[in-house]
């Protein structure tokens, strides 16, 4: 299993390979914010451990595992910030959020999430009911 940093990457090559057809050490630093030197050295270790293939000054690609793993994030990401979004916190503050949190929940939990999100989605009437709610208390403070 990948670590907490690994995914990051995992997670933000797919997205760039997702968006615009590749993914470069330059694209990457600049997304996470990091040194292509420690970009280079992580995806040289997503190399090692078959997650991607990478070719000095030719690009990468991600591996079949590589791309599962990375659409398993993109996935956990985006239910996250639907999640927080449903209980109401403020959208200045969700990805941030999700940030701090996705690498602390287990899979278990990260199911149960999407099972209560898909909840509120199925129907309408529940998302009023919690805004109902979350509107008394933000009164009531």
């Amino acid at each position: 299993m990948p670590t907490p940093s690994m995914e990051d990457y995992i997670e933000q090559i797919y997205n760039l390979i997702e968006e615009k057809g590749y993914a470069r050490v330059s694209d990457i630093a600049e997304a996470l914010s990091v040194h292509p030197s420690s970009v280079t050295k992580m995806v040289q270790k997503l190399d090692k451990d078959d997650y991607l293939i990478y070719e000095k000054y030719r690009g990468l690609v991600l591996t079949p595992k590589g791309k599962k793993i990375g659409k398993r994030l993109v996935f956990r990401h985006d239910l996250l910030e639907q999640f927080l979004k449903i209980i109401g916190v403020k959208n200045e503050n969700i990805y941030h959020d999700v940030e701090g949190i996705e690498h602390h929940l287990s899979w278990d939990s990260i199911d149960r999430i999407f099972d209560l999100v898909q909840y509120f989605e199925e129907d309408g009437s529940r998302m009023e009911a919690l805004k109902d709610i979350q509107r008394q208390n933000e009164h009531s403070d």
